[in-house]
């Protein structure tokens, strides 16, 4: 599994969701990793707009929202049949 962590802005909030994404994956005991996007040709395939954003193997998720740890296992388990 991968995870993209999508930001255009602030070193801040590119560690902090990098950080929440990378102990949501861990807590739910699935392998992958987890990387930040800042490269503008990435984001402009993905039609991104606004930040930060996650994409999970390719799809975008969630676009605009810092998620926390708690949010982001919400989404792993609720698409994990989507992702595997």
């Amino acid at each position: 599994m991968k995870i993209e962590v999508i930001v255009t802005r602030g070193k801040k909030v590119s560690k902090t969701f990098l950080g929440n994404a990378f102990e949501a994956l861990k807590a739910c005991g699935l392998n992958g990793k987890v990387v930040v996007v800042n490269d503008l040709q990435t984001i402009l395939k993905y039609g991104i707009k606004s930040s930060p954003a996650l994409a999970i193997n390719g799809v975008v998720v969630i676009v605009g929202n810092l998620l926390t740890q708690d949010e982001i296992m919400r989404l792993l388990q609720q698409h994990l049949s989507t992702f595997t």
